[in-house]
């Protein structure tokens, strides 16, 4: 079995337990920790507990790696490979009671950004709609689910408009920003949807269930398994520069659409 395979299955291992975990404390009632960069960003106590978990096994099976995850401070490594986690993606869902959440873990071997790494393997696991999306560099992507397991391809012809998945940051001063994109973007459209969880978004592109997605303001942890699900699926990831809120734009789907949509963006 190749590394990224192994990195792919530890990963794996390690979401479901996870996502169990967050399923479990959902289940038992969420409690708010906190907010982050404004009042409507939460975080919650279930967040900090599956982040810790995570961390944990990590420690345990692979001591000599880095990591990177939201709740927690980051810690350098010496085998070259971080793992970058978003313990539950979709906070806001989570606490509302919308099953639209996941636990994201990646591995990636470089730097702390999208630019910089290239990712090696990554899971998104979303307990509650019961799917674990997964891939590993070099061997495809697929989901698996009671269903079974299905290979994954993002959508190549658009003749009705595309689909489009997007979504907002939680500071208002850029919300006016946020919905001038959307305009711009109408044109391609058939239709958009607002999921509110990108690992869920990205792995619905891959799945062909959406078209494309774009979203700025995306932190390392919200797409480092995501986007490496949708390559593997045949679809392409971009980034573009900063707005003058300081936020890139991220935007996946196939090639094509993509450079449409980064065109009116």
């Amino acid at each position: 079995m190749s590394v990224h395979l192994e990195l792919r299955d530890l990963a794996r291992d390690i979401a479901t337990e996870a996502g169990e975990l967050a399923r479990r404390r959902r289940a038992e009632g969420v409690r708010i920790a906190a907010s982050k960069s404004t009042l409507a960003d939460i975080v919650t106590e279930a967040d900090r507990e599956v982040e810790a978990l995570i961390r944990a096994r990590l420690e345990k099976d692979r001591p000599g790696d880095g990591f990177l995850g939201e709740e927690s401070d980051p810690a350098p490594g010496e085998s070259g490979i971080t793992w970058v986690v978003d313990p539950i993606d979709g906070t806001v869902n989570y606490a509302a009671g919308m099953p639209s959440y996941a636990v994201s873990i990646a591995a990636v071997r470089g730097g702390h950004t999208f630019e910089a790494w290239e990712a090696l393997a990554g899971v998104v696991n979303a307990p509650a709609l019961g799917e674990m999306f997964e891939a590993a560099r070099g061997e495809g992507s697929r989901v698996v689910s009671a269903a079974g397991t299905v290979p994954l391809r993002v959508t190549s012809e658009f003749p009705a408009g595309a689909l489009i998945g997007t979504g907002f940051g939680y500071d208002s001063a850029t919300h006016a920003d946020d919905i001038r994109t959307v305009q711009s973007v109408m044109p391609l459209a058939r239709d958009v949807r607002r999921i509110g969880a990108a690992a869920v978004d990205l792995s619905y592109v891959a799945a062909g269930r959406l078209d494309a997605f774009f979203e700025r303001g995306l932190n390392p942890w919200d797409l480092a398994a995501g986007a490496l699900i949708v390559e593997e699926a045949g679809g392409s990831v971009v980034e573009l520069p900063a707005d003058r809120f300081g936020r890139r734009m991220t935007i996946a789907g196939h090639a094509d659409l993509v450079a449409r949509i980064a065109e009116r963006v």
